[in-house]
């Protein structure tokens, strides 16, 4: 999910790992080509980081403590690279970059919380828009770049530890070409020997090429759940059911388990309608968000497939938020959290 004020079109739809599945966490693993690792009902929450430090803040060990509190096994930190234009050649750092540092720092702050990570690297655009635009007119000097910024990543997962890492998010105009994605693949193997994952978009996994280079699929699931705003859970869970047929005959085809590597509802009145919408009304709607969750959860709940949710996302960091938290992603101090407390086996209150 990127960061957005405007509410987006749902074929522009856009995802912590705030990853969960119903159940008590497994050690039983999708079919892997050469990543090392289980992959399998992973819980967790994603911190994004907005600027060069905020890993480095007061508050990231606080925030942190309250992910854990909820139940969550997982963290997902999302370093991002800006390019100008859609065609643009390559991808670079921005004073919006979380550096190299703050991420370490961060890493091993939520290993001391017992919090498992997952590295997401992002590239969006500077001024905004959508990164699944992004369609560069030299595709061989873009997958260079891409190439380099990943393994980037990739020796810093490995370094520091991190148990999982996503090799792109979103980036539906690049991602049908399977060549030079497995290329891109390939060199983040050689760096990093932990399990692998792409974040597509709910409209974009089918036409992905290179699931079999990777060793789960990964999905952004902003899927709308109806036309209406509603906080009948009944009704969201029913909404599932016809998604959750298809992605249990795509993963059966693919032989991976499926991680929604995103997923999330502003707490605004129509949440349910636009998942994906950081700006789908002014009217808080925390009832909604909470039925929401539920229904996600209860859904998904025991599929053999389903590898785990991730949950977009915590707390901004303070001064840095654009979206007043009363209506943001968060379902911190939100009856959201009460609902993955329920989920997740944590039902006293984090005191943070």
């Amino acid at each position: 999910m990127k960061r957005a004020v405007a509410a987006l079109a749902a074929a522009a739809a856009l995802f912590l790992a705030g990853c969960s599945s119903g159940g008590p966490a497994e050690d039983d693993a999708s079919p892997s080509p050469t990543g090392k690792g289980k992959v399998s009902d992973i819980r967790g929450i994603t911190l994004p980081a907005w600027n060069a430090d905020d890993y480095k803040r007061p508050e990231a060990a606080t925030y942190l403590r309250q992910i854990a509190a909820t139940g969550a096994g997982w963290v997902t930190f999302t370093p991002t690279w800006y390019q100008d234009r859609v065609t643009d050649p390559a991808m670079r750092v921005t004073d919006e970059t979380a550096a190299d540092d703050s991420l370490r720092h961060i890493i091993g702050l939520a290993h001391e919380a017992g919090l498992k990570t997952m590295i997401k690297p992002h590239v969006d655009l500077v001024k905004g828009g959508d990164r699944a635009e992004i369609r560069p007119a030299d595709p061989d000097a873009w997958f260079g770049a891409y190439t380099r910024f990943l393994t980037h990543y990739a020796r810093l997962a490995a370094a520091t530890g991190a148990e999982q890492f996503s090799v792109g998010t979103e980036l539906a105009g690049t991602s049908r070409d399977g060549t030079r994605w497995r290329k891109a693949v390939a060199a983040v193997r050689e760096v990093y020997h932990g399990p692998l994952t792409y974040a597509a978009n709910y409209d974009e996994y089918r036409n992905i090429p290179f699931w079999d280079a990777l060793d789960v699929i990964g999905i952004d699931a902003y899927w709308p759940l109806g036309d209406r705003p509603t906080t009948d859970t009944a009704r969201l869970r029913r909404a599932w059911q016809p998604i959750t047929d298809e992605l249990a005959a795509f993963s059966a085809a693919h032989h991976r388990k499926i991680l929604f590597t995103e997923a999330g509802y502003v707490s605004q009145r129509g949440t349910t309608t636009a998942p994906f919408s950081w700006t789908v009304s002014e009217k808080p709607a925390t009832d909604e968000q909470a039925a929401a969750y539920e229904a996600l959860l209860a859904a998904l709940d025991g599929k053999e497939w389903w590898a785990g949710v991730c949950w977009w996302m915590w707390d901004d960091w303070p001064d840095t938020g654009e979206t007043a938290k009363r209506l943001a992603y968060t379902p911190h101090g939100k009856p959201a959290e009460k609902v993955l407390r329920k989920w997740w086996g944590k039902s006293s209150p984090s005191g943070d």
